[in-house]
């Protein structure tokens, strides 16, 4: 790539936005141009304006930047950009994202444009062929841009690997999630409702769930995705970690597959992103661990530099067909090291 693609992050001082900040430092194709969030942090610097939480120190440069208001008409004041990365929250993202979309690539995390039908709701390895509802969008609403969708955390891992499961005739799934604290933002659930406790709600979480993961594992017929004819039954739960949503997946095949077979099928999965070898791709989208108490967060969120899922107690299922357990990190794999993949994925088609 010649020249690097200058991004802006809208709502770069929430919990997601500053894990795109983290992400983004170093990346060979893409530089932070712009930092945007509310009119409450517009105009400070950075360092002022944010709750800096990650586990590294702040990037010097990024601290002393001005921060932007998340309107198109800040955003073009305060740099050039090639393409947005969105962190805003759901029921603000709607209107802005549109706006931005009319003349840049959007690349949202927000849940406020996945269901619509013009819109892919992107997991690079598993549906990269729904980028060809970009044209579609572009025409049917008149825009420059485009919006693409980064699915929920949870969804995302789940999807993963249902996708490789996929060849055996997909029928039925029932997840329980035990969601990170960090899913929630910051400062999130408070210490003393979750300290000693399992909070078994989580508000829109289990709608999610349930409706995402059959347009993501749909078909792009031309014009439009037909969505899998499979069901999906969630329960979704906070839990005391920090970070990494662990689930426990029972899924019904039309075949009856080997524990081996399955293994395998998780395995040697590789999509779009490894063939491509974009920069953000882990190696290995799914890891398998064989040992009977794995996958746990506190080891294996990091597998694959936070994008890979890792895949532990594989086993017959004597209602269903087989069950697991599949870790995944919320923040990166299920938050902004989704957009980022995605975005390559854009790039490196012409699309963006």
């Amino acid at each position: 790539m010649s020249s690097k693609r200058k991004v802006a992050i809208l709502g770069a001082t929430g919990a997601v936005g500053q894990r795109f900040i983290q992400l983004l430092q170093g990346h060979p194709w893409f530089k932070i141009e712009v930092l945007a969030a509310s009119e409450r942090s517009a105009g400070k610097k950075y360092k002022d304006a944010c709750n800096w939480t990650m586990e590294c120190e702040l990037p010097k440069e990024i601290a002393e930047m001005p921060v932007a208001d998340a309107t198109v008409e800040s955003v073009e004041k305060a740099g050039e950009v090639d393409l947005i990365f969105s962190s805003l929250p759901g029921d603000l993202a709607g209107p802005v994202e549109e706006e931005f979309a009319a003349l840049y690539p959007v690349f949202s995390k927000a849940s406020a444009h996945r269901m619509e039908k013009d819109v892919p709701l992107l997991i690079p390895e598993v549906n990269p062929e729904h980028v060809n509802l970009i044209p579609i969008q572009k025409k049917n609403r008149g825009w420059k841009g485009f919006i693409t969708t980064d699915p929920n955390c949870s969804t995302i891992q789940m999807a993963i690997t249902l996708k490789p499961l996929m060849q055996f005739g997909l029928r039925q799934v029932i997840v329980t999630t035990m969601q990170a604290l960090s899913g929630a933002g910051y400062p999130g659930v408070p210490s003393l409702d979750i300290i000693d406790n399992v909070v078994p709600f989580i508000s829109k979480e289990e709608d999610k769930v349930e409706n995402e993961a059959q347009k993501i594992l749909g078909t792009f017929d031309g014009t439009k995705v037909q969505t899998a004819d499979f069901c999906v039954s969630a329960s979704c739960n906070r839990v005391n970690v920090k970070d990494g949503h662990l689930e426990s997946v029972f899924v019904k095949l039309d075949r009856c597959p080997s524990i081996e077979e399955v293994e395998e099928a998780f395995q040697k999965f590789r999509g779009e992103p490894q063939k491509l070898k974009l920069p953000s791709a882990p190696q290995n989208p799914i890891v398998v661990r064989k040992e009977p108490n794995r996958p746990q967060p506190r080891f294996d969120r990091d597998e694959g530099k936070g994008m890979s899922v890792v895949v532990g107690r594989i086993r017959k299922d004597p209602i269903l067909t087989v069950k697991y357990m599949v870790l995944g990190h919320n923040t990166i794999r299920g938050g902004a090291g989704a957009g980022i993949l995605s975005a390559e994925l854009m790039v490196a088609k012409g699309l963006a």
